[in-house]
């Protein structure tokens, strides 16, 4: 079938397609019933498959015939199967050119570009069918000389092809076939705006068709400006979990340690074999993974800070089995396919309700049964029922062994407190302690102060002539200054207070006339020679002799 006859099966073949997609959905049809070419057929048996999955038997016919398509459906359904074998099958005919690609599929996530790559070469292994990937941390010279050379299936991220496209290195003018996958990912990373460019820039005349898990406004308004009269394709509900799934949700009272805690027990407990522990933040990702590498864990991260060849490496090794726990961000949670994994852990309950689904959409595919587990602080609240809001019903509690491991998880961090708690009353006992030490060590630093202050505790009018005098009136302030526990012993030191030689220092109390200098405003000494008769003249004013101010003679002349 040629690639230009499809407006033509479009004019003339609309009810004929419109039967046929319901009868693909009311009976159970087998891909030879598709209309696939035998070299196709080949390539699907030989990849382990016999019967399409209800989103391919809907999707394909509607592709084969030159349709718009909406493809809505959970994760795991197999949707990047229900594009790549119609694509196939329509390029079978023709050939590229230099920098003019036949058809597009644009991608949110490296990831996800890599899987469907790999789907091509698996399907695509008896057609002579080029490929091109462009994602970012891979070196623009090795992707020009494959754009360069021509290629039928440009596989790409928004941001990467328009960095070629801005450099004149590949041309979408000779576009076919323009496939959005994970379009409502693509709504959340910020990627419309280029998307909606990309679209711009292909021709008018194409077959388009968008998957996706969830359908927002924003997406439906993208698929009513840029596609011709599209068929929904929906085989779930919207947002709905797979049966397959068991779905557990674990309480833990506390903080980030106490969750730490309580996903080594709760991993230790539930055998996993291997699973992808997720995380809303790009940071816990790292101190997580160490944790975990820590504690005698086979972990390793994935997050989209990382290279690109490093992000490759690690999918690699959790593939093969060299890794057992994948920490990631949700870089991971849309679209990677990971075979026979077991468990999923939501480290984070997720911010968004939608990513519930995607990230416990890697278990529990293609029928096998899978546990997604999930652990949520009272911070969560909020998150937790937008979740259960989008499941239409709450998340099991998690049974016998999640409950222990929450209390454990809480109770080994009040453990330390406890210590701390504990070490808390001893420093109080240790100040306690000190008690007896200050009455050996400082007192004797004290007495001098006390002994200053000891006419003070002898008599009331002894005290008042004391305050009266200059220098005793700066003890008083050093015993204020002093703690409480320093006042204490002097209760049981009354006898030394009561030390008589101290009157004999009763005399000092007759020099208050000399008090009376301290007036003397006096600051420099040249001044003293011509203010001595003054201190003369104020001293005797009292008895009627003339001041200084009724003298006759100037004081400057005395100088």
């Amino acid at each position: 079938m040629e690639l230009l006859d499809i407006p033509a099966l479009r004019a003339h073949f609309p009810h004929n397609t419109r039967h046929r997609a319901i009868s693909t959905q009311t009976s159970n049809m087998k891909f030879e019933e598709m209309g696939l070419s035998d070299p196709l057929l080949s390539a699907i048996g030989s990849a382990g498959y016999e019967n399409p999955t209800p989103i391919q038997a809907e999707a394909i016919p509607h592709l084969l015939m030159g349709r718009d398509i909406i493809g809505i459906a959970q994760t795991g359904t197999g949707k990047t199967a229900s594009f790549t074998l119609p694509m196939i099958e329509i390029l079978s005919t023709g050939r590229a050119r230099a920098r003019m690609p036949r058809s597009l599929i644009l991608e949110p996530t490296r990831e996800l570009a890599a899987q469907v790559a790999e789907n091509f070469e698996v399907y695509g292994k008896n057609h002579k069918l080029s490929m091109a990937l462009l994602i970012g941390g891979v070196s623009f010279s090795d992707q020009e000389d494959k754009l360069d050379r021509g290629v039928d299936v440009l596989i790409a991220t928004p941001g990467r092809l328009l960095d070629h496209f801005e450099r004149g290195k590949v041309l979408l003018a000779d576009i076919r076939v323009l496939v959005v996958d994970e379009a409502d990912r693509m709504l959340d990373m910020g990627f419309i705006p280029d998307v909606e460019r990309i679209i711009k820039l292909l021709p008018q005349i194409r077959q388009t068709a968008m998957f996706s898990a969830t359908m927002p406004s924003e997406i439906k308004r993208l698929t009513d400006a840029y596609m011709m009269s599209p068929r929904t394709v929906q085989v779930d509900a919207q947002a709905s979990a797979a049966d397959t799934v068991t779905q557990g949700l674990l309480r833990v009272s506390g903080g980030f340690k106490e969750k730490r805690a309580a996903l080594r027990k709760l991993i230790r407990d539930s055998g996993v074999k291997n699973a992808i522990v997720f995380c809303n933040r790009k940071r816990d990702v790292a101190t997580l993974e160490k944790s975990l590498r820590t504690h005698g864990f086979n972990a390793a991260g994935l997050h989209g800070d990382m290279h690109q060849s490093a992000r490759m490496e690690t999918l690699a090794k959790f593939r093969d089995g060299e890794i057992e726990l994948l920490v990631a961000s949700d870089v991971a949670a849309r679209g990677l396919d990971i075979p026979n994994m077991s468990h999923v852990f939501n480290f984070d309950v997720p911010m968004h309700a939608e990513d519930y689904i995607h990230r416990i959409g890697r278990t529990g595919r293609a029928g096998k049964e899978g546990h997604a587990y999930t652990l949520a602080t009272r911070d969560d609240s909020k998150f937790l029922s937008g979740v259960e809001r989008l499941l239409g019903k709450p998340i099991p509690p998690i049974s016998a062994s999640g409950g222990q491991s929450g209390s454990s998880s809480a109770g080994e961090q009040p453990a330390a407190e406890k210590q701390d708690d504990q070490e808390e009353p001893k420093t109080q006992d240790t100040k306690a302690s000190e008690t007896p030490e200050e009455k050996t060590d400082k007192p004797r630093r004290r007495r001098r102060s006390r002994r200053k202050a000891e006419p003070e505790s002898q008599t009331e009018g002894e005290s008042e002539t004391v305050e009266a005098s200059a220098p005793q009136e700066a003890s008083p302030p050093q015993e204020d200054s002093e703690p409480q526990e320093a006042r204490e012993p002097q209760e049981a030191r009354e006898p030394r207070k009561a030390r008589e030689p101290r009157k004999a220092r009763e005399p000092r109390k007759a020099r208050e006339p000399r008090e009376a200098r301290e007036p003397v405003r006096s600051d420099t000494s040249r001044d003293e020679p011509a203010r001595a008769p003054r201190k003369r003249d104020d001293d005797h004013d009292d008895d009627g002799a003339p001041a200084f101010g009724n003298d006759e003679t100037p004081a400057f002349l005395l100088r």
